[in-house]
């Protein structure tokens, strides 16, 4: 066997997923002027300066979400996370990042996944890729030139335990025209990320069909 050959279980794939959802909620909460840039930092991640907030309250309110997701994902009870920034003023969806989970449930049912130097770096490049093009948003997505607010809706499985501070949302779908974006996708060999940022076209869902 060759020496470059380690091995990923379910909890060390879920703590990839969720680490990388962690840092492109705070790169698509900066990119899109949802919090003030001066209220970010630069820290180093996956080969690149990634964007973190400073902001005390969403910092609690993210490591709560994302220390959620982690036991759910640990019980492959996830499907998709959604990241949906809407106007202050009115509540419209303007924009919906979604990311869809698909678990090889053969892979997360084995105590560990053999994975090589190789697959790492393949992976490590499929999550450049995909923050790259979370900050390139602003040159094909519309200027948001309202305050906006955020919400983070997580899809999960009928049995998953639901804490009593979450509540059930509606998917808060974008009304009127709107156009998609497929974005990147990267595996860990046992969970794939796939990514669709959907926004809305300026002037439409005032009338129409």
């Amino acid at each position: 066997m060759s020496k470059d050959v380690g091995h990923i279980t379910l909890r060390g794939s879920v703590e990839t997923v969720v680490e990388f959802f962690g840092y492109a909620i705070n790169s698509i909460l900066y990119q899109r002027g949802v919090y003030p840039h001066s209220t970010f930092k630069s820290v180093p991640k996956y080969g690149l300066p990634m964007l973190v907030t400073t902001d005390e309250g969403l910092q609690g309110y993210l490591a709560e979400v994302l220390r959620q997701l982690l036991g759910w994902m640990n019980r492959c009870e996830v499907s998709k996370l959604v990241v949906v920034v809407a106007s202050e003023a009115t509540g419209q969806t303007l924009e919906r990042w979604a990311f869809d989970v698909q678990v090889d449930h053969a892979a997360a049912g084995a105590v560990a996944v053999p994975r090589s130097q190789s697959d790492s770096v393949r992976e490590q490049r499929e999550i450049q890729a995909i923050i790259r093009q979370i900050c390139a948003s602003v040159t094909f997505l519309p200027l948001l030139d309202e305050p906006c607010t955020f919400d983070l809706l997580v899809y999960t499985d009928k049995q998953a335990e639901v804490p009593a501070a979450w509540g059930e949302s509606d998917p808060k779908y974008i009304t009127g025209g709107s156009h998609e974006v497929k974005l990147r996708s990267f595996t860990t060999k046992i969970h794939k990320v796939e990514g669709l940022v959907a926004y809305k076209i300026e002037g439409a869902g005032f009338g129409g069909a």
